[in-house]
């Protein structure tokens, strides 16, 4: 996210953490310099000494030969108290002011470890709700299959993720542009994710190189979750980024359902921690795409809060190419190319799933702040919720306005639409606006099914639409809608004609005075589409060298629960020819 405010990271950074709790500057806000005493007699001329800060604020072990940085256990960020951790015992006559400062530092550390660690849990459960809708949408023979996609996808990209995924989404998160007054939420730890690869290496007064690039393209540090990194932080982070990226693996499982071969498959869950990752890098890892306000003067840069580009949109473009190079499914029109209905076989479990997702995303959103003690997280739950309430209404209307029943099944794709859609501005925009987001995404998802449909491109489940098209779509209406209320310094952009017009310098879209938003905000969606789009169709050309993308027509007409998989998902009710090699 950018690697200033709250979820560049993600995300961001976080806005001020606990700066405010502690007296010190915001996150959007200089600290103001300390007051000349009435009877100073220092000459004028002379600065101020630099005010002494803890080394959980520092980053600067007081003894060089002795790193405090990796911490293992988080002793080195405050300490706790009740048991106090360092001896001192909690008598508060007996404590002084660092001493209880120390405290205050630590449990500002915990509630946000806490916090993100919990919104983590609630998307790492979206994965039920994923394939409860792809496998209702599915026809009873490939439901197996389907629910197994589901299941494998967590720990194949999880594992990639591991080996070099958050190593080049988030090694160099450290060195990308930061708000002035910032500190990271999760605590110093962070400041271990240091080095990368880019264009234009910044070097110090002395020539060395200091790990910032004026376009960074991907991180270095973290491969394997080595020794380099053995931290309370990277730990938190990594696992939120995980299920995060989790997310956009699973999307193309549902778009390639009931004839994606099982080994192709395989590789795929390997495979998608690479294009994720190196988009994620250029928007949250501090990238170029977020740099794009410092360098070009655009808005605050690439500003995505909690991934309607990031995660979602590239799932879909993914999904899309995917769908395009397996090709429909057999059946799926007839012999002048027309559409014919192939419904799933349960749609009461796809309305389960659309809950369990529309539950998920709130810890997906107000997650991303990285921190509990981001209160704007009130705002970003409320809004998430209004843009699925105004999704799922408009797209019954699109459907009654093309003279159609009010299908259940693309009611439930239009929540999921406008769930989508509110991902990338949820922090940003008024509720009205998010009410506005989740409508236009509700009929955009109803008319992009059809779109796809009409031009042969088969998806079982909606995906692109729901997750492409409408990812592309609040990624954009970041631009339009942010009001400029929140994300002041976002992406290290302070611009004082901002500042002496509106107070602050928050993201703000064109309809608040600030085009240039608008149009880094359409940059950024060109580059998903396309980036995303020609890395995944090259995969899966070439993967289909290695093995077969598509199962036999032979397996795909009696379907893959047996043949692929060896259990079928109904067996009292499934007939299969293929059967009695179930108990060999």
């Amino acid at each position: 996210m950018e690697q200033g405010k709250h979820r560049r990271l993600f995300m961001s950074f976080m806005m001020g953490v606990g700066m405010v709790l502690l007296g010190s500057s915001s996150f959007a806000e200089e600290a103001a310099p300390p007051a000349t005493p009435p009877a100073a007699s220092a000459p004028a001329a002379q600065a101020a000494p630099a005010p002494k800060l803890p080394a959980y604020f520092t980053t600067t072990s007081p003894e060089p030969q002795k790193p405090m940085w990796p911490d293992p256990t988080g002793g080195n960020s405050g300490v706790w108290a009740t048991p106090a951790g360092d001896g001192k015992g909690d008598v508060p006559e007996k404590l002084s002011i660092q001493d209880v400062y120390d405290r205050i530092a630590h449990n500002l550390y915990s509630i946000n470890y806490v916090w993100v660690l919990v919104a983590g849990f609630l998307v790492m459960f979206m994965q039920a709700g994923f394939m409860l809708v792809e496998t209702g949408l599915c026809r009873a023979k490939n439901s197996s299959h389907t629910s197994a996609m589901n299941l494998l996808i967590y720990p194949l990209g999880g594992i990639g993720f591991f080996i070099y995924g958050f190593a080049i989404g988030w090694g160099n998160w450290w060195n990308g542009p930061v708000p002035p007054g910032w500190y990271p939420s999760l605590g110093p730890g962070l400041s271990l994710l240091n080095s990368g690869f880019g264009l234009g290496a910044a070097v110090d007064a002395a020539g060395k190189a200091t790990g910032a690039f004026t376009y960074g393209l991907f991180g270095t540090t973290g491969w394997f979750l080595n020794g380099a990194v053995n931290d309370v932080a990277v730990m938190v982070l990594f696992f939120f980024m995980m299920v995060f990226m989790d997310t956009t693996a699973t999307i193309p499982t549902g778009a390639m359902a009931e004839r994606w071969s099982w080994k192709n498959f395989c590789l795929y869950g390997l495979w998608i921690a690479l294009p994720y990752c190196l988009y994620a890098n250029w928007v949250w890892g501090g990238g170029w795409l977020a740099q794009g306000g410092v360098n070009w003067g655009l808005g605050h840069g690439a500003v995505d809060f909690a991934g309607s580009g990031v995660v979602h949109a590239m799932g879909g473009i993914i999904a899309l190419a995917g769908a395009m190079v397996i090709g429909p499914r057999i059946g799926k029109y007839d012999s002048q190319g027309r559409p014919l209905a192939m419904p799933g076989h349960n749609v009461p479990m796809v309305v389960l799933g659309t809950f369990i997702l529309a539950f998920g995303w709130f810890g997906f959103n107000p997650g991303s702040t990285l921190a509990g003690t981001d209160l704007r997280i009130s705002y970003v739950v409320v809004n998430t919720m209004l843009a699925s309430f105004t999704g799922t209404i408009f797209a019954m209307f699109t459907l009654w306005a093309k003279g159609l029943k009010p299908d259940t099944t693309m009611m439930c794709n239009g929540m999921l639409a406008g769930l989508v859609a509110i991902t990338a501005p949820c922090a940003f925009v008024d509720p009205w606006a998010a009410a506005v987001i989740g409508a236009v995404a509700g009929v955009l998802v109803v008319l992009s099914v059809f779109f796809w449909e009409a031009r042969g491109i088969d998806d079982p489940v909606g995906a692109i639409s729901v997750h492409g098209v409408n990812g592309l779509w609040g990624v954009l209406s970041v631009g339009i809608f942010a009001n400029g209320a929140y994300g002041a310094g976002w992406n290290g952009v302070v611009r004082e004609g901002m500042v002496k017009l509106y107070g602050s310098d928050g993201v703000r879209g064109l309809l608040y005075g600030d085009f240039s938003q608008f149009v880094m905000q359409a940059i950024d969606c060109a580059v998903v589409a396309g980036f995303g789009f020609v890395m995944a169709y090259v995969w899966f050309k070439l993967s289909n060298l290695i093995t077969p993308i598509r199962v036999s027509k032979e397996v795909e007409l009696e379907g893959l629960d047996g043949p692929e998989m060896g259990v079928l998902g109904y067996p009292d009710f499934q007939l299969h020819p293929s059967g009695q090699k179930l108990v060999e």
